[in-house]
């Protein structure tokens, strides 16, 4: 049996007046899915525990089967292993943003956060950016990491892990000042350097070459889910499958790493919505075709779109992951003669009005090649829901999709 989970990121939404009331999902072209659907179980699940922060950490070791109330240590340490960072029993990892906030003669605490991406900044400048920071505030206890995109990690030595830092994308538009680390403890450090980074990073080359191409500068760095050094059981030894990962995310790479995974990387594979969905597609006919029987397709595009709020782009990743990826990856398990199984679900929503993740449950099918439900015409969270199977610990799905 051949295992294939394909995550939507944050493809789950509400239903909104201009696309007729209908969900991103449900306005969605998704000719793959729907017709998995049609005979597929089909449900809800909650992959975030009440309580939790909905993050893609959370939802994602939940949905491979780890309990996140005994697992989720934050989501800076998986991502720095999938950096190669190897973190010290007393050092903590910060997940390190570089983020537009606005630069007009305002104080600092004055400013407002405009993009907690930069407008999908490259890798290339980002690492110019993360340079120039190690450069300023580096030291023998404090070291900064270029990782993909906006998204880059801090390792401090005897930091702490609990801090409670605000999640950038949850506050795009407002003054930050209520929302940064304290003038006092453990918050004044990080309150300092974000402070004085802005400062590093406004007027550096990069953003200046930016600016002058229309594109928002990345001219604060901002601190945010601290953590220890993860440890997870692995996932063969559970499951007894041979199991590969393909995301173009740090997180979800570390934590497939974490658990003993094969993590395969995409070329072109962005994060946003123009990502190398072909690519991933091969990737993942190809781990099947070297032994793997379990292989997890993270595509970041639609949770990218919900944070920018660019419903056009959100409806139209839902349908190139259909076509790109689903597709193609469904005709290769048909024409193995191997019995195999199809699991689909967004790890949380992000909805485009809310611009964050919310904590609801999320829907999600399985379809299994060797047997008939009784499914539902389109995929979404409104047909998904009426079928009541609910699961609320999202850590069962794999024992829904691996029972015989």
């Amino acid at each position: 049996m051949k295992y294939f989970v394909l995550i939507p990121d944050g493809m789950a939404d509400e239903s909104i007046a201009t696309l007729q009331d209908k969900t991103p999902m449900e306005a969605a072209n998704k000719p793959c899915m729907d017709a998995l659907a049609k005979t597929a179980f089909v449900g809800t699940v909650s992959n975030v525990p009440e309580g939790m922060v909905p993050e893609s950490d959370t939802a994602n070791l939940a949905i491979l089967s780890y309990d996140p109330k005994t697992y989720s240590k934050g989501r800076s340490p998986l991502e720095a292993v999938s950096m190669g960072i190897e973190m010290q029993p007393d050092e903590t990892a910060y997940r390190c943003n570089v983020v537009t906030l606005s630069d007009e003669g305002e104080d600092y605490d004055d400013k407002i956060i405009l993009d907690h991406s930069a407008d999908e900044i490259t890798t290339a400048e980002a690492d110019q950016l993360i340079k120039a920071l190690q450069a300023h505030f580096g030291n023998e206890s404090r070291k900064f990491y270029t990782g993909v995109s906006y998204r880059h990690c801090l390792i401090r030595k005897n930091g702490n892990d609990t801090y409670p830092f605000m999640r950038p994308h949850d506050i795009l538009g407002k003054r930050i000042g209520e929302y940064l680390p304290a003038k006092e403890g453990d918050g004044r450090e990080f309150y300092d350097l974000m402070r004085e980074s802005f400062d590093i990073l406004n007027h550096h080359p990069v953003n200046e070459a930016r600016r002058a191409r229309g594109l928002k500068p990345a001219n604060s760095a901002w601190f945010w889910s601290p953590g220890k050094k993860p440890q997870l059981p692995s996932f063969r030894e559970k499951w007894g499958l041979g199991a590969a990962v393909i995301s173009a995310v740090d997180l979800i790479k570390g934590i497939g790493l974490c658990a003993g995974m094969r993590s395969i990387d995409v070329e072109g594979a962005t994060g946003n919505v123009h990502t190398n969905y072909d690519g991933k597609a091969a990737a993942a006919i190809e781990a099947f075709r070297d032994g793997c029987d379990f292989v997890y397709v993270h595509v970041e595009a639609p949770d990218e779109c919900g944070h920018r709020a660019e419903l056009e782009n959100k409806v139209r990743s839902i349908e190139l992951i259909d076509s790109k990826i689903l597709a193609p990856v469904l005709a290769y398990l048909k024409e193995c003669g191997e019995d195999f199984k199809v699991m689909i679900l967004p790890d949380h929503p992000t909805p485009i009005r809310l611009r964050t993740h919310t904590i609801d449950p999320v829907p999600f099918l399985i379809y299994a090649s060797d047997a008939t439900c009784e499914g539902v015409s389109c995929f979404s969270e409104c047909t998904a829901a009426a079928k009541q199977n609910y699961l609320p610990n999202g850590y069962r799905l794999l024992e829904l999709l691996t029972q015989k």
